[in-house]
């Protein structure tokens, strides 16, 4: 299963890199955005874990999560900014950590966001 995102903002830039932070320490998920896909023009190689903790730096990544974080099923984005693709079917208690970390996350943002899993 995969938790879309559109996020409404400014500042949507910020907003993103704060949703990857949450995914971080997450290992239940993996994820895809808008500036993965800018930035490294597709999937970046799971075998060069120094291209993506220069990618996440500031925030501090271990190397067996820099296997895991990114999305290699192929997954489109669509009309959608962010995902977070579940590795089992999130049970309703995790959907609703994670609707909780991504308010407290980007409240102080200021930008609005929808989500969407399916």
């Amino acid at each position: 299963m995969i938790s879309y995102l559109k996020i409404y903002g400014p500042p949507l830039l910020k907003a993103i890199k704060t949703l990857e932070t949450i995914a971080i320490d997450m290992p239940t998920v993996c994820i895809m955005n808008t500036r993965i896909k800018l930035e490294f023009g597709g999937i970046p190689d799971p075998s060069a874990p120094d291209d993506i903790r220069t990618f996440f730096k500031p925030v501090e990544i271990e190397e067996e999560r820099c296997r895991t974080i990114i999305s290699r099923s192929g997954q489109k984005l669509g009309d959608y900014d962010f995902f977070f693709e579940w590795a089992k079917k999130p049970s309703v208690a995790e959907l609703n950590d994670l609707i909780g970390k991504i308010d407290k996350a980007l409240t102080p943002l200021g930008c609005r966001y929808t989500i969407t899993t399916k």
